[in-house]
């Protein structure tokens, strides 16, 4: 499929945010490289090194070029993310890779409170696209808003039920941790949670 360099772009800018090579034992995803997981090399059967497996080790030798590929083919093309209004893309991929269908299912959520009558089931399909589109020219201004500030409170949702993820939610001085900061960073400021916001919002979590 053709590339354009806005595409490129934004999959070069997930890489970056991903990071290099993490192997948290507190993250549900595993071991990571530029956020593919190691499961994900094994699924496209990519023994880097030629020693006959997948393993860690070749998960470090990923490079960042391949990581952009992978995320373009995989959790852009795929899962037919362009057929979205160009607004929610940047924010919706960058969550797919995230979460896989997750942020499709986030996508139709907020469109069904929105008022659409869309399945919850991850799939982009005419319906959703529709309905995205209608969304997307109903309230052009407030969309991507909307779905950044749906994805924020999905983080924040996991890290009520699940206290070991807490750590990805909250940096260990107490602030924004990794989590909310990339959500935020497809929020206009002015609906950004200031510090004394989030603060408040994860004081249960002491």
């Amino acid at each position: 499929m053709t590339e354009t360099p806005e595409l490129r772009r934004m999959a070069q800018e997930i890489v970056a945010r991903e990071g290099g090579y993490v192997d948290d034992p507190d993250d549900p995803g595993g071991a990571t490289n530029h956020g593919v997981t190691l499961g994900t090399l094994r699924r496209l059967g990519r023994d880097l090194d030629g020693d006959g497996d997948v393993d860690r080790a070749d998960l470090r030798r990923l490079g960042e070029s391949d990581a952009a590929e992978i995320f373009l083919r995989d959790y852009f093309h795929a899962p037919r993310l362009g057929e979205l209004p160009q607004l929610l893309q940047p924010s919706v991929f960058d969550m797919y890779v995230n979460a896989g269908a997750g942020a499709v299912r986030l996508l139709q959520r907020l469109l069904n409170d929105m008022g659409e009558s869309l399945a919850e089931d991850g799939v982009i399909g005419p319906q959703t696209v529709a309905a995205a589109r209608r969304a997307a020219a109903a309230a052009p201004d407030h969309i991507a808003d909307a779905y950044g500030i749906a994805r924020r409170n999905h983080y924040f949702a996991l890290a009520d039920r699940r206290p070991a993820s807490r750590k990805f939610a909250r940096s260990r001085s107490g602030g924004k941790g990794g989590w909310i900061r990339r959500a935020e960073s497809f929020i206009s400021p002015r609906f950004r949670l200031t510090d004394a916001q989030f603060r408040a919002r994860v004081a249960a979590w002491a």
